[in-house]
């Protein structure tokens, strides 16, 4: 029995009108969580109300919005995808962006294609797990098919790289963005980081295409054709059963801090999540380059403005 989904465990607890019982108060705060920041922002004297809105149970509901906007995308050939990159010190091998299998990913436990990976990955997590502590990492979504031209240079708040970054750290426990490999582009010359444009006659699968993809498939805020790369780098989730020293929300005194419940690594299902709201950001600005009032008018819009890319003047 789901006693969550049927809400008897919290009947009481956090009932929305005043209940003729006392309800035991949570006190405790936990290092890493929103609990001592919420609680004097909105002048609380009960930790509860704080750590139950501020859990990722609440990224469900992007998740379920995110594939409304995947199937969207998928109407302009544009595809999204996940995999996990690191986790604690295990890394996996980088994707080589070309044949990449999805579907192996999408069958590993901790997503990533590498069994040798998959395995140390694993073990990595069950020694947290036993350790009572937890693990962090890196997950990377990648979108393959997005046309030249989503987003604008002109203002900072309508750059696309600006509000894909938003969007992953809008997700519980991420503190870091990467677009492309932007930390190691940070210590390489411009000469060896700003990708080439290859002539028309060695054009294969569309126009204006480059030998790499060092930007991320953004620049100046605007997609530029090459699939978007953006990471997201999370930290040891807060919540470990190895309670930490803290101090107590009524006294302040020493305490210790309280505990619930906890997975020991949540780095695979973060990728997806960073999937959803990837998809969001791009419906949100395709529906913008595009419009349309029906699918049908969206794709037409779409479509007729693929048609104008390409060499303004070409040679006759």
């Amino acid at each position: 029995e789901n006693k969550d989904h049927n809400n008897a465990n919290w009947r009481v607890r956090m009932a929305v009108e005043p209940v003729d019982q006392e309800v035991e108060r949570v006190t405790l705060l936990r290092p890493g969580h929103a609990d001592l920041a919420g609680t004097q922002k909105y002048n609380l004297d009960d930790v509860r109300q704080i750590l139950e809105r501020s859990s990722a149970r609440e990224t469900a509901a992007r998740v379920a919005a995110g594939a409304v906007a995947r199937a969207l995308l998928a109407e302009i050939g544009i595809e999204v995808h996940s995999h996990t990159v690191a986790i604690g010190d295990v890394v996996a091998p980088p994707l080589d962006g070309v044949d990449v299998d999805w579907e192996a990913i999408e069958r590993s436990p901790v997503r990533v294609g590498d069994p040798a990976v998959e395995t140390r990955m694993i073990a990595a997590i069950d020694a947290a797990k036993e350790a009572l502590d937890s693990l962090g990492g890196i997950f990377e979504v990648r979108a393959s098919g997005v046309p030249i031209g989503l987003g604008a240079h002109v203002q900072w708040d309508r750059r696309l790289d600006a509000k894909i970054a938003s969007a992953i750290l809008g997700i519980n426990a991420v503190k870091g963005v990467e677009i492309g490999p932007a930390f190691e582009n940070a210590h390489k010359p411009g000469s060896e980081v700003h990708d080439a444009l290859l002539p028309a006659s060695e054009w294969q699968d569309r126009k204006w295409e480059r030998p790499t993809n060092r930007a991320g498939g953004l620049e100046a805020g605007m997609s530029n054709g090459e699939d978007i790369v953006v990471r997201g780098a999370l930290k040891p989730i807060s919540t470990i059963p190895r309670r930490l020293p803290t101090a107590d929300l009524l006294t302040g005194e020493a305490a210790t801090a309280f505990y619930e419940r906890s997975d020991a690594c949540v780095v695979p299902a973060a990728g997806v999540i960073g999937e959803a709201v990837l998809c969001i950001v791009l419906a949100d600005t395709a529906l913008e380059k595009f419009g349309g009032d029906h699918i049908d008018e969206f794709k037409r819009n779409a479509a007729a403005f693929v048609e104008t890319v390409g060499p303004r003047e070409p040679p006759e």
